[in-house]
């Protein structure tokens, strides 16, 4: 199959390039750069030059594939709202392209938009009440596409998709904080629970997505249901040396800053459905033992 990939010189579509080239599929990359155009290349994919805001390139992009998978996102905490806004017009636009011709469009969003008074499930409808409701857009429009002739899906993150190579996620950001506060905190009681996942394990998912997820699922790269914050900061402390200490909720935004919100909240989601419906099983490393690896702290 020849799928073209958006943000796949990203921390997890690169992971998603290799694993599709292993499985003997061509890709064609997204780059918006001479640095991903050449990484890329020497990847083994070939290159699609354009951008998240370039639609039309988008759009040829999905119109000579056989399949598109996208992971692009624009992280900006700044403005999340216009991330949003970004990001559901190129799903908008890689959905018409592949209109009527049953292709596969494989979507990324997170489980960050789900209740996060329980374990949210593949099947619960995303909640507008949430820090991650700038995704719920996309993902609208995107299972909107099944009754339009694209074999769409929707692939949820967790808020820790860990390995090496890990800079721009949650956990890094927690690093960082305890090393410019000179404390690794959590908030409370540290009872909150994030769900993670290996990013090779995700890759494997977007994988299976493309070749077998029927129209309009929703899928969920969980490896792990729940990791207690306060366990995630008790091994950041130990490995930076530095104390472990509680920050009361409404100390919390002045320690944390933009991840305060995050560091307090139940992110959670379980993945049985997804594993009976693909034949997915995570087999990498768990969160807390790849926080036991240099790469984290190098």
């Amino acid at each position: 199959m020849r799928v073209f990939v958006t943000g796949a010189t990203g921390f997890i579509g690169s992971a998603v390039v290799s694993e599709l080239l292993r499985a003997g599929h061509e890709v064609i990359g997204l780059a918006r750069s001479d640095e991903a155009a050449s990484t890329l290349l020497k990847d083994g994919a070939s290159v699609h030059r354009g951008s998240l805001d370039d639609l039309e390139s988008l759009r040829r992009g999905a119109e000579v594939s056989d399949g598109v998978i996208h992971t692009a996102f624009n992280h900006d905490f700044s403005n999340m709202a216009a991330a949003g806004l970004t990001d559901r017009r190129a799903v908008q636009t890689l959905g018409a392209a592949l209109a009527g011709s049953g292709r596969p469009l494989v979507v990324t969003s997170v489980i960050g938009h789900l209740t996060p008074s329980r374990i949210g499930r593949e099947e619960d409808a995303p909640d507008v009440n949430t820090a991650g409701k700038h995704r719920i857009a996309s993902e609208e429009e995107a299972l909107s596409l099944a009754s339009k002739g694209v074999r769409v899906s929707v692939l949820r993150l967790p808020p820790s998709v860990h390995g090496d190579g890990d800079r721009g996620g949650f956990v890094p950001a927690l690093i960082n904080v305890a090393r410019r506060t000179g404390a690794s905190a959590y908030v409370a009681e540290g009872s909150n629970r994030w769900s993670a996942v290996h990013r090779l394990d995700a890759a494997r998912l977007f994988q299976l997505a493309l070749e077998a997820a029927p129209a309009g699922s929703n899928l969920h790269a969980i490896g792990e249901e729940g990791v207690s914050i306060h366990e995630i900061a008790e091994v950041i402390g130990r490995r930076l040396d530095l104390p472990v200490i509680s920050k009361l909720n409404e100390a919390a935004p002045d320690h944390f800053g933009w991840l305060a919100h995050f560091a307090s909240q139940n992110i959670q989601a379980s993945s049985k459905l997804t594993q009976e419906l693909l034949g997915w099983k995570p087999e990498h490393a768990n969160l807390l033992r790849d926080l036991a690896g240099d790469y984290y702290f190098s």
